[in-house]
């Protein structure tokens, strides 16, 4: 990503104007061979209000306008304070829109005119020479003035693009997170009709098993009858909160088809070897894996290789690895592809729903781009 545009802190700006204005003072003792006071005192009064150009531009050029006024009917030279009139018209260009910054402009190249004058003194206005010398000085100061304004309208300007690009880059954040949360509730309600049907199905198994074993147990001991009416009734108690609990989380009704799991593996990686080169290493007895793990497995695997085929390129090669750790669930689809330099469609819905799925299980998933091009995803799944 390209870096922010550079851009002083507060802090920064403010010791930035204060070391402008000393150094302008210092340049102004050092410039001066000799110096009276009332020049001291006027050098001071010209550079001095520089120090509030950016919180007060208006002000300060009204005051450093002011100062070389008063030069003009004092001195009949130029002063080393006179670079602080640049520096004026540029601040408020810089910092105040054009409505301020015109006016401005005008002024000050009246008063590029009046030095011209004032500091060519005996020169003979109806002498064509003498003429030329005047205008050309007052061009020479006028074209001083007008490309200080210049850069503080430029400078305003890039002000402005740059803060509409952080505006912009701010509200496209805000937008990507809400619709990353829409993604997420959108998953939940999809996770919650899927475990309606996993789980629900195994707890009306329960409950139709214990009810039948209690019957079929009455003539036997108390102690059996009772066990098999505790788990009858915890069955009903369980399935009725988890059933509150996804009504809850699905902004609909909720969905009753049959959901794949491992058994259902082979046929998706057939439908993926038509598309790719497939290797895969999956044993042949994954028996004994729990019905929500398998169908989270399923579809980890089911949007891994959807991602292969939208970001990986072409003649990609894939290698899907599944295997059983103990009590948990590993797989692992790696491609050859383009990996980090893929296009991104900006969506990442399945990226969040991936997560959300292995977090269901207290599982672990990684995902990204691998060394030497590529892209892999990790995931363990415990049960």
């Amino acid at each position: 990503m390209d870096r922010a545009p550079f851009r002083l802190s507060p802090r920064g700006r403010r010791w930035f104007d204060i070391a402008l204005t000393c150094a302008l003072l210092v340049f102004a003792a050092l410039a001066s061979v000799s110096i009276s006071i009332g020049v001291a005192l006027l050098t001071v009064s010209q550079i001095a209000p520089l120090f509030w150009r950016r919180s007060h531009p208006l002000a300060v050029f009204a005051a450093v306008y002011v100062t070389h006024a008063a030069q003009v009917l004092l001195y009949d030279t130029t002063l080393p304070g006179q670079l602080a009139f640049p520096v004026a018209v540029y601040s408020v260009a810089r910092w105040r829109g054009l409505r301020s910054s015109i006016p401005v402009l005008v002024l000050s190249l009246i008063a590029a005119v009046v030095a011209a004058v004032d500091w060519l003194p005996g020169l003979d206005l109806t002498a064509t020479a003498d003429l030329q010398l005047i205008i050309s000085q007052a061009i020479g100061i006028g074209l001083i003035v007008i490309v200080a304004w210049v850069l503080g309208r430029l400078g305003h300007t890039r002000e402005a693009y740059v803060n509409s690009l952080i505006e912009r880059s701010e509200r496209v954040a805000r937008e990507a997170d809400q619709r990353a949360q829409l993604a997420a509730q959108g998953e939940r309600n999809r996770i919650a009709r899927e475990m309606h049907d996993v789980v629900a199905h195994g707890l009306s198994v329960i409950i139709v098993q214990a009810d039948g074993g209690r019957y079929a147990a009455a003539a036997r001991p108390e102690s059996a009858v009772e066990a098999l009416e505790t788990i009858a009734s915890t069955g009903r108690q369980a399935l009725t909160e988890m059933r509150s609990l996804l009504g809850l989380l699905r902004e609909n009704g909720t969905g009753t088809a049959p959901q794949p799991d491992l058994a259902d593996v082979p046929a998706l990686l057939e439908e993926a070897a038509m598309s790719m080169r497939l290797d895969t290493e999956i044993p042949a007895d994954l028996s004994g894996v729990p019905a929500g793990v398998a169908l989270t497995a399923y579809r980890l695997l089911q949007e891994s290789l959807t991602n292969v085929r939208k970001h990986a390129g072409p003649e990609v090669s894939t290698t899907v690895t599944l295997r059983r750790d103990g009590d948990a669930l590993l797989l692992t689809v790696r491609d050859d592809g383009r990996g980090a330099s893929a296009a991104d469609d900006g969506g990442g819905h399945g990226l969040v729903g991936m997560r959300e799925r292995v977090a269901a299980h207290g599982g672990e998933l990684r995902v990204g781009p691998v060394v030497g091009g590529g892209y892999q995803v990790d995931a363990r799944i415990p049960w």
